[in-house]
């Protein structure tokens, strides 16, 4: 399960992105209580979002062959900087008693541009720390494992010192976090940065990439799900705090035990991704993770029992995790090296860049027919997705087959086996 560790760079951002990755999640459920504490608004809640994660949308693909030119590692150094000086600031802001809805919203869309370059960048770097290539599903199942234990960690640790500080103490403990990983960085023996001769405009090579990820079958439809999934059921996150206060009666508590009970299945889900020996079954474990996430979306959304409520997001959390994980593991794994940055920056636009246009439908959606329908009405359109997805997976299989021959991970002698070959 822990074998991608044995790798000494690996290891070094493994713990470094342990610790960064509370204090990101303590800023941002930080941010969504201090919105909704300030307007009592959800489409406010939308509108964070979608300026936190919109760049993502814009900016992903010219990052995408950035990160194909530059050394990824020199990247990931300078946004890591970069974010720590933003966190800094809201901090400063918020304690100077001057802080106001456009200072967040301005803030959070600086840290949607950061992001927009390090996620790519991340995703890319992960296959660079691990040197047997084999051991990148397991590379990757860790690295979502330590994302989601901070997930769990962060917003329950951010409803408590809510309750108890307030949210400015969450912005300073985020700033420090980063000191852990740009120390991480720094201990990791970087290596030769590639130089690559730039023979393209960067226009033409975003075309390339495009072309090569959508030309590829099973990288297509991975990122149409990941994309519905995105733009449909992840802006749940944003109106938790609406359905904590309105319809489940609590508080900041309340709000972080939802945020947590999601934190836990996503760390469940990512355990057992990394508990796995290879890349064979994922295409199934994608199809019934899709499922598992629309359907406990619909439930929560009619819940009004706090326990079930907890108990229905730890599904959706395991389903989003699994589904997530899984389809960049196989992206990683049939994508040529020098278009992994493009591929993988397609595949975080339909991730990172659909929710922030979800976000803000959704809220606008909540404020005119209610959170709870709203949330159904994601849930359905995840399940519909998942389902095309499913009736597909026959021809998924048949393409996978041929590039994990090519590339070693599958013998050429085990697509003969009937048995071996449905596992795909």
């Amino acid at each position: 399960m822990l074998r991608a560790l044995r790798y000494r760079n690996y290891r070094f951002f493994f713990v470094g992105q342990a610790i960064s990755l509370v204090g990101t999640w303590l800023q941002l459920a930080a941010l969504s209580w201090l919105v909704f504490r300030l307007t009592n608004s959800a489409f406010m809640l939308g509108l964070l979002a979608f300026a936190s994660q919109v760049p993502a949308f814009f900016l992903t693909p010219l990052a995408g062959v950035m990160v194909d030119r530059w050394s990824r590692y020199r990247i990931l150094v300078v946004v890591q900087v970069l974010a720590m000086a933003q966190a800094v600031v809201l901090a400063v802001l918020f304690f100077s008693g001057s802080i106001a809805i456009w200072q967040i919203m301005l803030l959070s869309t600086i840290m949607g541009l950061i992001i927009a370059f390090e996620m790519p960048a991340r995703h890319a770097f992960v296959f660079d720390l691990v040197d047997d290539k084999l051991d990148i599903g397991n590379a990757i199942a860790l690295n979502s494992s330590v994302f989601n234990m901070a997930r769990l960690v962060g917003p329950f640790a951010a409803g408590i010192l809510i309750a108890k500080a307030g949210e400015g103490i969450c912005f300073v403990i985020n700033s420090v976090s980063y000191l852990a990983v740009i120390a991480a960085f720094a201990a990791m023996r970087a290596g030769k940065p590639k130089k690559k001769i730039a023979s393209k405009n960067v226009w033409s090579e975003m075309k390339e990439g495009a072309r090569y990820a959508f030309g590829i079958m099973p990288i297509r439809y991975i990122i149409m799900l990941v994309g519905l999934s995105s733009l449909a059921g992840v802006p749940y996150i944003v109106l938790m705090p609406v359905f904590a206060t309105e319809i489940l009666g609590g508080g900041p508590e309340l709000f972080g035990f939802l945020l947590a009970s999601s934190g836990v299945g996503a760390f469940v889900g990512a355990i057992y991704l990394a508990s796995r020996k290879g890349v064979l079954g994922l295409g199934r474990r994608i199809a019934a993770a899709s499922i598992v996430f629309g359907t406990g979306l619909m439930l929560f959304s009619l819940s009004r029992s706090v326990i079930l409520s907890m108990a229905l997001m730890f599904l959706v959390g395991l389903g989003m995790m699994v589904q997530m994980a899984a389809c960049n593991t196989i992206i990683q794994t049939i994508v040529d090296d020098d278009k992994r940055g493009r591929v993988l920056s397609l595949y975080i636009m339909s991730f990172i860049g659909m929710a922030p246009l979800g976000s803000l439908l959704l809220g606008a959606l909540a404020s005119r027919i209610g959170v709870s329908l709203t949330l159904t009405i994601g849930g359905v359109v995840c399940s519909m997705a998942a389902v095309v997805f499913t009736l597909r997976l026959p021809a998924l299989r048949k393409a996978i087959r041929p590039i994990y021959r090519k590339k070693g991970i599958l013998p050429a002698a085990i697509p003969e086996v009937p048995s071996i070959v449905e596992e795909l």
